[in-house]
């Protein structure tokens, strides 16, 4: 009782910020267990598809009830971008991962702040000053670089990939951040169901032996269906590039968590180019926060 009502007392900034946090700080482990599975990449999609929809599903049924549905259909349109959006995503981030170095898939993803400030300006008009415009320039040419080097190793489709993830997510965070009335977690459920529905049409097999059968149940419930909650309740409390910025941890913590358990090593040109990119954007936010 005492902690709910401490959690009521929490300014908006406080509550997104904290769901935004929390939700990162699951999904760091994500791209190691991706990594350490031995699981088809079709079958892995499936699998991230409906164990997390089957969780949450169940529990929004406990709590919304037949609600649920009704809460769905009267997310309008906003309701159905999320969907598209938010499967997109959970796609292109697996085959991102099995197609280019972990670091790169991330790296990208780190773009996504910059993506939702120009989506933000575009179509919710909110303002873009000239130290978003500089630091949009700089996260570009910074991934631009990174691109030549995955032109050279031939992780080029990974990291376009990871490229769309990051464009997936701006355009989720701003769809949330336009509908902030509205609840689009059965959106998201929804998605989920979607994405192991289309992963059945290229599965080879449904098996899951050995440490797949920990590995890929601990990760879809605790890196998937956890996280892709939080982070959809949370632009409804902050902008949507200030949950994605939260994203940059991930950048940060997730290559760490590969490098200790299997010593897969960023190249030269990820590193300075996401090096760049995190230093920008920590810099562009330290100065919009100083100024608010």
């Amino acid at each position: 009782m005492g902690r709910a009502q401490s959690l009521n007392n929490l300014t908006d900034q406080q509550k997104g910020s904290l769901l935004a946090f929390v939700a990162v700080m699951f999904i760091t482990p994500d791209s190691l267990f991706i990594r350490l599975s031995n699981i088809d990449t079709w079958g892995l999609v499936f699998y991230r598809g409906i164990i997390p929809f089957l969780t949450v599903f169940l529990g929004m049924l406990l709590i919304y009830k037949l609600n649920f549905f009704k809460i769905f259909i009267n997310s309008g349109i906003h309701g159905l971008i999320y969907v598209i959006t938010f499967s997109i995503t959970n796609i292109t981030f697996v085959v991102s991962i099995q197609n280019t170095n972990v670091a790169n898939t991330l790296v990208m993803i780190a773009t996504a702040p910059m993506l939702s400030a120009v989506l933000s300006a575009i179509f919710l008009k909110e303002p873009t000053d000239k130290k978003t415009l500089i630091s949009i320039i700089i996260t570009f040419i910074s991934v631009i670089y990174i691109f030549s080097d995955s032109f050279k190793l031939g992780n080029v489709y990974g990291d376009v990939l990871g490229f769309v993830t990051a464009i997936g997510l701006a355009i989720g965070a701003v769809t949330i951040r336009s509908a902030k009335s509205k609840n689009l977690v059965p959106a998201a459920v929804v998605g989920k169901l979607f994405v192991g529905t289309f992963a059945l049409f290229f599965i080879e097999s449904f098996v899951l032996e050995n440490r797949d059968l920990i590995i890929v149940p601990l990760m879809c419930i605790l890196c998937v269906a956890v996280p892709f909650v939080l982070v959809t309740i949370a632009p409804r409390f902050i902008p949507a590039a200030e949950v994605n910025l939260f994203f940059l941890l991930e950048t940060i913590i997730g290559p760490i968590w590969v490098w200790l358990i299997i010593r897969e090593q960023p190249t030269t040109e990820t590193l300075i180019g996401g090096i760049v990119i995190i230093i920008t954007i920590a810099i562009h936010s330290f100065l919009k926060l100083k100024n608010s």
